[in-house]
C-alpha cells in the first residue's frame, strides 16, 4: 500500500520554529502531497510560521488563541471559507508555567494546574468540536501529541504529566464519539525532543541523554520518524486505526529499568 496524501488538506496547530514536532509533521505531510493551513498565536509566532508555511506552499495562516472561543470560532470559519471540508487536524498545543516544571509536583499551583489542563488537554476537545462539521460527511483524522510522562513519573514533568494523561483519555473518548462518522482520533507519543517546548522542562538535557543511552534502539526519535507516523495515521493507510497512543521513542517506553551497562 502506498502511503500518500494527495488530495488531502488540513490544519497544523503548534508550529513554533523549524525544530517543532508540528513542523516535522507538516514537512512530511507536504512531501506526501497534502495541502495545509497553519495556526499561530500572536505576531511573534506569525513571523516564525509564515516563512515555514510558504516553503510548503501554504498562504493560509490563522491567528488562534485556544483559550478563547471567539478566536477558535473565527479561525475555523476562515478555514471553512477556503476549504468546506478538511481531512486532518494536527494539534500540537501545550503549555505550563516553566517555573513549575522543576522541583516537586506537590507545589503545583491551582492557577497553573487549570491553565495547563485548559491549553494542553481541553483545547483538543474544542478543536475537535469545530473540526467535526468539516469532517463528518467524508471522515478524517484528528492527531495530538503526548508524552509518556502521562502514565509514568518523569522528573520535573509535574503538572504536564497530569495534562497529558487527560489528553490521552480525551483521545480515546473522542475516538469513540467520532468513529461512527469515519473520524479517527489518535495521539503520537515521542520520546524527549530538542524543541522549544521540550527545553522548558527542568533537566531536559539529562533526560534526552538518558533515553538515548537506554532506549532499545539506542536513539531518540527524529522529526522524520514522527512525521512519517503522522502521515500513516492521517492517510488512507491508517483507515482502521483510532483511539491509539502510538509511541515513537526508540522503544524506551517498554523498559522497566536502565540497560545493564548504565546501572
Amino acid at each position: 500500500m502506498t502511503i500518500a496524501m494527495q488530495g488531502k488538506r488540513g490544519l497544523i496547530m503548534g508550529v513554533a520554529n523549524d525544530r517543532s514536532i508540528a513542523w516535522g509533521i507538516a514537512r512530511a505531510m507536504h512531501e506526501a502531497g497534502a495541502e495545509m493551513a497553519f495556526s499561530y498565536q500572536g505576531e511573534n509566532f506569525a513571523k516564525r510560521v509564515e516563512p515555514l508555511a510558504a516553503s510548503v506552499g501554504s498562504d493560509l495562516l490563522l491567528d488562534v488563541d485556544v483559550t478563547d472561543d471567539a478566536s477558535l470560532d473565527a479561525a475555523f470559519a476562515a478555514l471553512a471559507e477556503r476549504w468546506p471540508t478538511i481531512d486532518f487536524v494536527v494539534h500540537a498545543v501545550a503549555y505550563s508555567d516553566k517555573s513549575e516544571l522543576t522541583g516537586r509536583f506537590l507545589n503545583t499551583s491551582r492557577a497553573n494546574f487549570k491553565h495547563s489542563l485548559e491549553i494542553s488537554a481541553y483545547s483538543f476537545i474544542e478543536v475537535a468540536r469545530r473540526a467535526y462539521p468539516m469532517m463528518k460527511d467524508n471522515g478524517g483524522c484528528l492527531l495530538t501529541l503526548t508524552y509518556q510522562g502521562s502514565n509514568k513519573v518523569v522528573p520535573n514533568y509535574n503538572v504536564m504529566g497530569v495534562a497529558k494523561a487527560a489528553l490521552e483519555s480525551a483521545t480515546r473518548y473522542l475516538a469513540n464519539d467520532l468513529g461512527p462518522d469515519g473520524i479517527r482520533v489518535n495521539a503520537i507519543s515521542p520520546g524527549p525532543m530538542k524543541t522549544l517546548a521540550g527545553a522548558a522542562i527542568g533537566g531536559a538535557r539529562k533526560t534526552f541523554r538518558h533515553t538515548e543511552m537506554n532506549a532499545p534502539m539506542r536513539a531518540n526519535a527524529t522529526l522524520e520518524a514522527i512525521g512519517g507516523t503522522a502521515v500513516y495515521l492521517a492517510s488512507d493507510a491508517g483507515a482502521c486505526t483510532s483511539g491509539e497512543i502510538i509511541h515513537v521513542d526508540g522503544g524506551y517506553h517498554v523498559l522497566g529499568m536502565p540497560q545493564a551497562e548504565n546501572l
